[in-house]
């Protein structure tokens, strides 16, 4: 991809658990360079493991790895970051702001990297719910400033809920720019360790990248959703094997099966979110946007649509918008202006 790194104006990092995000960002926000790279946190402790570095070295050099020739092009980028960079186990912690908490306002809470380059990193902080069963995200807070951005949908009106599915799906309700409440299903980390660390692997037949979503999802989907999905989580996943076994459920179709009954009792728990947040009746129809890959979004769409849940809207590069917001909000770069963000709207996506 050619660009004029002149135009250049953030590097934008969405830095999680396994894998970096790095973004080039130009005028109002427009993506002029994106790169993924499997350098999360753990690969970088791992490497400071087995090389006997400092933590901090080995972070270093896997910034440098990932977007040093930007940095050497233009040494006077502001440098913007989110995510588990962020943990304890990161490169620099960055303290947890408590909800209910105005998202408009994370750019006064950024935490700066110590680090060789004489150059100031900047990381975006997480939130944190201290009340009741305490949880907690990073980077999400950003991917929710970026689709808060998009504010020319219709579905951002009063009261959002909105879905970041992946490794721990997270589920924020948002009024206005404030973040009221959160909660997080280990949804996807779970169905890849029984996928290869149970006996439900044994019989399964996956092809990695296939991302095929068929009969076998909508029919795990709709047992989660069913009366034999009261019996919870633990029993119904049982029933991949059972029905193998039988012959009523093919290899190829066991992995889409058990994703769809993982995905079904997560939009089944959305009917108790409301409980658990002191939503009252009158506020349940809020409006749904999922927000993430746009491949894992269509499944939790598709999960939504068999709960009798339409009109979802769907954003992806959510992270980069998010990261390009808060730096306007910290002064890293210069505000938006109403015809600029017009433009940066063509980088982000909304189905």
């Amino acid at each position: 991809m050619e660009y004029n790194l002149n135009k250049a104006q953030l590097i934008a990092l969405d830095w999680g658990t396994s894998s970096l995000r790095a973004y080039l960002l130009g005028t109002s926000g427009s993506i002029l360079e994106e790169r993924s790279l499997e350098l999360g946190i753990m690969h970088v402790q791992r490497a400071s493991e087995e090389t006997g570095v400092g933590l901090r070295a080995a972070f270093e050099a896997a910034f440098e790895q990932a977007c040093g020739d930007w940095k050497a092009g233009a040494p006077l980028l502001p440098i913007l970051a989110s995510g588990m960079i962020g943990s304890a186990q990161g490169w620099c912690e960055a303290p947890y702001l408590e909800v209910p908490f105005d998202i408009g306002s994370l750019g006064g809470h950024l935490t700066q990297v110590p680090n060789a380059y004489g150059r100031a990193i900047y990381i975006v902080p997480g939130l944190i719910r201290r009340t009741g069963l305490v949880n907690v995200m990073r980077g999400e807070e950003t991917e929710i400033a970026g689709a808060l951005a998009m504010r020319d949908s219709a579905a951002f009106t009063g009261r959002v809920l909105i879905g970041m599915p992946g490794t721990h799906s997270k589920w924020a309700y948002v009024s206005g720019r404030t973040v009221e409440d959160f909660e997080t299903f280990m949804t996807g980390e779970v169905y890849a360790a029984l996928r290869t660390h149970t006996v439900l692997g044994l019989t399964m037949k996956y092809s990695v990248g296939s991302g095929r979503m068929g009969e076998a999802f909508d029919r795990g989907v709709k047992i989660a959703l069913s009366e034999a999905g009261s019996l919870g989580v633990l029993s119904n996943i049982f029933s991949v094997r059972t029905l193998g076994l039988i012959g009523n459920l093919d290899p190829e179709e066991q992995p889409d099966f058990l994703s769809g009954i993982l995905i079904g009792h997560e939009i089944r728990a959305l009917a108790s979110l409301h409980s658990h947040f002191h939503i009252s009746p009158k506020q349940t129809d809020d409006s749904i946007v999922l927000v993430g890959d746009s491949a894992l979004c269509a499944r939790y769409r598709r999960a939504l649509e068999l709960n009798d849940k339409d009109g979802v809207t769907t954003i992806v590069q959510a992270a980069a918008r998010g990261l390009w917001q808060v730096a306007t909000q910290a002064g890293l770069i210069s505000p938006l202006t109403i015809a600029d963000d017009m433009i940066a709207r063509e980088p982000y996506h909304v189905k």
